[in-house]
């Protein structure tokens, strides 16, 4: 049985050393949204159901095809950072390594999709 305490048994482990610049980031990412989301919203809503050369006309104007990019962008920059913390906290060892490559690389693809996307609609 060991006497212990929490700071005994957590001297000598050391920290991550990432976890201001993570929560900055994620600060960021958030407020960034707060104001991408509103506005993609509302240059996206009105082409809901319009028909393809109507909706391929009004993303051929640089402000919706640039505010639905960035949102793009962002979006998922802050998606990879909360799920890498999930990650973090629930799964260990090597699946632990694993599953932070695959959310990596999965955010990297859907967010590049999305960008695709957005510049063929813009072009």
């Amino acid at each position: 049985m060991s006497y212990l305490t929490d700071r005994k048994r957590a001297v000598g482990m050391g920290s991550a050393k990432t976890g201001t610049e993570h929560h900055w980031s994620m600060t960021l990412s958030s407020g960034a949204l707060l104001i991408l989301v509103p506005l993609f919203i509302f240059t996206f809503g009105p082409m809901l159901g319009a028909p393809h050369e109507e909706v391929v006309a009004y993303f051929s104007r640089p402000f919706p095809s640039v505010v639905a990019g960035l949102t793009i962008l962002v979006g998922f920059k802050h998606f990879a950072g909360g799920v890498q913390v999930l990650i973090e906290d629930y799964v260990h060892g090597l699946a632990q390594k694993v599953a932070i490559v695959a959310m990596t690389c999965l955010s990297y693809a859907a967010a590049a999709v999305g960008l695709y996307a957005i510049v063929r609609l813009a072009l």
